[in-house]
């Protein structure tokens, strides 16, 4: 990957430590609100989606990592699944969904679903995990990359599978390659760290439940050494003018800095300020609320 860095120019804005297969996505779906979220670190509220992911990730992290193959039954599953969510219901992230009762309820069976259409992908009993909630951080041609894989196994002849679980939607076919570059990624990853390029990546959709696979090849991951160059690039460029443009989308309709947006009648540069403000007025009601 050949990328040239600009490490005599002065930035306007600040660039990022490392690129993440979030990261390329969110810049890809709109720069603007890359800006926000990974320049700026303007905090986002939980979301039901993501915190029902983490919970579900948090129960099959647990089955393969605490559990010998043998003891990998559905019924452990939804142990672990009953564990979590004991935890999980005084996590900031959950309590701040402010769900009602029956929501709550809701919420709860959906995750219990999406750990039993699991079991109708894969026989965890079959599977030899090396590694759960895997961080893998190296530097290519003067890039950081960063990513965490959900699980990594390893096959009976010594070769790796890249396993990433989606709680979520399958794409639609045209979209389908965009989703599978973020596990290349993590196979990109696993070359440069462990000196071995994963046999196969796979996307277990759990709410189908669909399994996407592909194989890493020598064109897919030149390919992703290429966008990826091609991304940083351009994140240097819209760093170093300040020129970070909205992309107007269906995504629009669940952004959390609609706010501030220029499409919407917003502007960007009050931002930071303005949400500066209001985690202070939050902050304030909770002292009072506890005082």
């Amino acid at each position: 990957m050949n990328h040239p860095r600009r490490t005599l120019t002065l930035m306007s804005l600040p660039l990022p430590n490392s690129l993440s297969p979030s990261k390329v996505s969110s810049f890809k779906d709109c720069a603007l609100a890359f800006r926000f979220s990974a320049i700026e670190r303007i905090p986002e509220p939980p979301s039901e989606a993501t915190s029902k992911g983490t919970l579900v990730h948090l129960a099959l992290e647990r089955l393969h990592w605490s559990h010998s193959p043998p003891e990998r039954t559905l019924e452990v599953a939804l142990a672990e699944l009953d564990d979590a969510w004991g935890e999980f219901q005084v996590d900031g992230d959950f309590t701040g969904l402010a769900l009602s009762d029956s929501q709550v309820e809701a919420f709860r069976l959906d995750a219990e679903l999406l750990v039993r259409r699991y079991f109708e992908l894969e026989d965890p009993r079959a599977v030899t995990a090396v590694g759960v909630e895997l961080t893998l951080d190296a530097e290519v041609s003067g890039l950081r990359l960063r990513g965490i894989i959900d699980r990594l196994d390893v096959t009976s002849d010594g070769g790796l599978i890249v396993v990433d679980y989606k709680t979520g939607r399958v794409p639609h076919e045209t979209q389908e390659q965009s989703r599978l570059g973020g596990v290349q990624f993590y196979a990109l990853l696993c070359e440069q760290v462990l000196g071995k390029r994963p046999d196969l990546v796979r996307l277990l959709y759990l709410r189908e439940p669909v399994a996407i696979e592909a194989i890493p090849s020598d064109q897919a991951l030149r390919g992703l050494r290429q966008r990826t160059s091609a991304i940083w690039s351009a994140i240097e460029r819209a760093c170093e003018n300040e020129d970070f443009r909205p992309k107007p989308s269906a995504l629009c309709n669940w952004c959390n800095f609609k706010t501030w947006c220029p499409v919407y009648g917003g502007d960007p540069a009050l931002a930071k300020s303005e949400c500066g403000a209001t985690e202070s007025a939050v902050d304030g009601a909770k002292a009072l609320a506890t005082a």
